[in-house]
């Protein structure tokens, strides 16, 4: 066979759009159910630019019967005059150009969320068609897409109001791009399109489903803006105090908000934002903050003798316990370090927000004694517990290879060394443990057993937790050590599998088991480290022939197949001590047929999986039992 030529010919130039189409994932981060749903921010995010510009108040988003999605705004309307550079609408161009957009001359937008004008022109390049309707100098216009190519010149199809103006913008996303999913989540639209309501104070954001079945609306419109975000964050938690403290600015062009309050937990939860884009790994407006609630803090409990001249200092970490903050920033040239606009980069951030939040605190603390006094009374509680869990973490740490005695003694660990290739079953109980090391596979397969039901992390700080001696032996097997001291890189098993009985108990182990990941080893859950085993919850014999059913259904199922007589045994496990070494190998441990859930975590809605443990796992009873009668209909197999 001839080898195949690379000469000039075989250099591909991907025009316009065709580049996207090709390569989805550069642009929406990828074509599952987090890239679909992108497709909806990126319209929603260029009808809150307008709103950032003062031109619009009111945005709806509707997902449609045929789940295409129409988004209305009632902004200025994208331009439809003649863009000279190239001849074309600029309606055109802004949805059929790649880096397109009025977000680069500073002339349109001061502040604008998308930045790299790929937004729109993405959209239409990944959707089967789009529709785009724009209101302006008292006409309706309206040009069509079919895979990011224009079906029609620009027309007027019907005139309005000479005051209307407003852009629609109607597409359905390709089923040839999204295999995995094309259809819309409800709640996962609600969570991100309630976050931009907060973060644009005043403006009227509504979601409305409109499939069969599941009709349903949503109006989200906060006068407060950020205060009621902090407030709707701590909603299921005991507050410290009952303000929320507030600093708002402006400083070399940088606009700065800045929401906080405290509650009596040990949880910080602070999420920043640029130009109302999250930034999950934070950068330099964070820093900002941090450094201002530190040296003001520090200053008041000093000036006030709260600290003595011999104390030594309150750590960030201390003051920032049971903390829940929102720093939102708008800048007009944001530089974000990385592609994905995780971490802001603008060094002018950091003083603006260290400034306005100093200076504003100051002020507030003097105001209100009593708020202070009880901020700094907490954050010294934390110093004290901080400096026992210390003494507490040292003892946890793993020694050196060499000294491999400091493993659990009921840690029954594999034999090979390579993590990659290791897994640990935490298992509940002795006689579960006992059956699954039997059963396991020596070699890659660990287990360790845990006595009762372990310690509720939500209600704990840190220095009970690691006097829990089950925490400690499960921080002592993984290797990585728990919070600022965690280490991905040390992990001893790339799978951390859960098992636990198919009941209540078993439920409650698990979910307190995922509360201690997510508080203190977030980043097990984040790279794909944590599963849930999934063990069946019947074994049905017939003529010395089994079948194990995972579910009521998969139960019904085999029944009706192998027919329903006298001589079939049904047998539902209570346990997994009711199996032996071998069913269990069998059913929840052999990786060629077992089944494991993979624990994900989604990092746009973080805040939302926070008020999820908050309000499960905290001490307030009310939004537990509101979150149960919301929920209830969705239980499966429930255990009674």
């Amino acid at each position: 066979m001839a080898e195949k030529e690379y000469g000039g010919d075989q250099i591909q130039v991907l025009e316009g759009l065709e580049a996207v189409r090709k390569r989805p994932g550069m642009y929406i981060g990828s074509t599952s159910s987090r890239g679909l749903h992108h497709l909806v921010y990126e319209i929603v995010d260029n009808a809150v630019d307008e709103a950032l510009a003062g031109f619009c108040d009111t945005i709806t988003v509707t997902i449609n019967e045929d789940n295409s999605i129409t988004v209305t705004d009632n902004g200025r309307g994208v331009p439809v005059d003649i863009n000279h550079k190239t001849g074309k609408p600029a309606i055109e161009v802004v949805y059929t150009v790649l880096h397109a957009g009025g977000k680069f001359g500073g002339g349109g937008y001061k502040v604008s969320g998308g930045l790299h004008g790929v937004g729109a022109s993405v959209v239409n390049a990944l959707s089967e068609w789009m529709e785009v309707r724009v209101k302006r100098n008292g006409h309706i216009y309206e040009q069509n897409y079919k895979r990011g190519h224009v079906c029609n010149p620009l027309k007027i199809i019907e005139d309005c109001d000479i005051n209307e103006t407003g852009t629609l913008v109607k597409f359905l996303p390709d089923k040839e791009i999204f295999q995995e999913t094309q259809v819309f989540e409800f709640d996962i639209l609600k969570h991100r399109l309630r976050e931009m309501a907060f973060l644009t104070k005043g403006i009227k954001i509504s979601l409305e489903d409109k499939r069969p079945g599941i009709e349903q609306t949503m109006l989200f419109h906060y006068e407060g803006g950020i205060k009621e975000f902090v407030q709707y964050l701590n909603k299921s938690k005991d507050t410290l105090y009952n303000n929320i403290i507030y600093c708002e600015g402006e400083k070399d062009k940088v606009q700065v908000e800045v929401a906080f309050q405290h509650n009596d937990g040990y949880n910080e939860v602070v999420d920043s934002f640029v130009n109302n884009i999250k930034t999950p790994e934070g950068g330099t407006h964070l820093a900002g903050f941090r450094n201002a609630l530190t040296k003001i803090f520090n200053e008041y409990a000093r000036n006030n003798k709260i600290l003595k001249d011999s104390d030594q200092s309150l750590s960030g970490d201390d003051i920032r316990e049971g903390l829940t903050a929102i720093v939102s920033v708008k800048i007009e040239d944001p530089q974000f370090e990385g592609q994905t606009k995780q971490k802001l980069g603008n060094t002018i951030a950091r003083s603006a927000v260290d400034s306005i939040v100093s200076e504003q605190l100051r002020y507030f603390l003097e105001q209100n004694p009593s708020v202070a006094k009880s901020i700094c009374e907490k954050s010294l509680l934390a110093q004290r517990a901080r400096d026992a869990a210390r003494k507490a973490r040292d003892l946890t740490r793993r020694k050196t290879a060499l000294e491999n005695s400091s493993l659990p003694g009921k840690l029954a660990d594999c034999s090979d060394k390579n993590p990659e290739n290791c897994e640990i079953y935490i298992v509940e109980g002795d006689s579960a443990g006992g059956s699954a090391k039997t059963a396991r596979s020596r070699a890659t397969q660990a287990i360790l057993p845990l006595r009762g039901k372990i310690l509720n992390v939500e209600k704990a700080r840190l220095d009970r937790i690691l006097g829990n001696e089950e925490i400690k032996a499960m921080i002592t097997a993984f290797g990585t050590g728990i919070h600022e001291d965690f280490d991905i890189s040390k992990l001893r098993y790339h799978k951390i599998i859960i098992m636990t009985d198919a009941d209540v108990d078993g439920a409650h182990i698990a979910t307190l088991l995922l509360t201690f990941f997510y508080r203190f080893m977030p980043d097990l859950i984040r790279k794909g480290h944590v599963y849930l085993a999934q063990p069946p919850l019947y074994k049905i014999e017939k003529n010395k022939k089994v079948w194990y059913a995972y579910s009521d259904e998969e139960l019904n199922n085999i029944m009706t197949q192998i027919g329903r007589d006298q001589n079939n045994k049904v047998q539902r496990y209570k346990g997994l001590g009711e199996m032996d070494a071998e069913q269990l190998w069998d059913t929840t441990m052999d990786p060629e047929k077992r089944i494991l859930l993979r624990v994900n975590m989604d990092d746009d809605n973080e805040s939302e999986v926070d008020i999820t443990f908050s309000t499960l796992m905290g001490d307030k009873v009310e939004p537990r039992r509101e979150f149960i009668e919301a929920n209830a209909k969705y239980v499966k197999n429930l255990d009674v």
